[in-house]
């Protein structure tokens, strides 16, 4: 049998990936999803790095929560994210240097994004360690996932290529505006079409069950 944990926990991860999802209903954190998406290999380490400082910083602010002062708990909860975006910032330099130049002062930037620090206000200090990081890690699947859906369109299209490797082959001529900023606004505009049409269709569907089953 499922315990009731277990149901609470699982839709806790589900709320972050999808029915919150940081990027396509929340827009939050548009800065990094714009600047960072032209590329799949971006996208995916920006979307890691944001995962780990999500679920590290939720869990230790989770485990803080009572002996933190009030009056002085964004500033605790700003030093604590700092804390792990240093860490990953170090990483990342010391896996590869490209890949750090790339994502540029983004990295560092990491600590002022209100994605992390709205789940450390909204969440992390009202809930339990387990539920905090679970619920980190389903914002940060959500926000992993959307940058994806825009590096992989950029690249896509941009270069003609996925994680660098060529797919569209010589004839195909690159777009090469959407590796530039405007492209990042173009596509994004183009998910969240696509996204609102699928909750929209989703909620007329429910609509349409409730009404034939009271038909019924």
């Amino acid at each position: 049998m499922t315990s009731n944990d277990d149901l609470i926990t699982t839709d806790t991860f589900l709320t972050g990936v999808w029915r919150e999802n940081p990027v396509f209903v929340t827009l939050l954190g548009m800065c990094p999803v714009l600047a960072v998406s032209n590329s799949v290999l971006n996208a995916l380490a920006m979307g890691v790095a944001t995962t780990f400082v999500l679920i590290c910083s939720g869990g230790l602010i989770s485990l803080l929560r009572n002996l933190i002062p009030r009056a002085v708990r964004i500033a605790c909860f700003i030093t604590i994210i700092a804390t792990f975006v240093t860490l990953v910032d170090y990483l990342i330099q010391a896996i590869s240097l490209a890949l750090y130049n790339a994502l540029g002062a983004f990295i560092q930037l990491i600590v002022v994004n209100c994605i992390i620090l709205g789940r450390a206000e909204a969440y992390a200090s009202r809930h339990t360690p387990l539920n905090s990081m679970v619920n980190a890690a389903g914002v940060g699947m959500g926000f992993t996932l959307a940058l994806l859906c825009l590096g992989a369109v950029r690249e896509l299209l941009g270069n003609g290529s996925l994680l660098g490797m060529p797919v569209l082959g010589t004839a195909f001529q690159p777009w090469v505006i959407m590796l530039l900023p405007p492209g990042g606004f173009f596509v994004l505009g183009g998910w969240l079409l696509l996204f609102n049409w699928r909750k929209k269709l989703s909620g007329r569907n429910i609509v349409l069950v409730e009404g034939h089953h009271h038909g019924g």
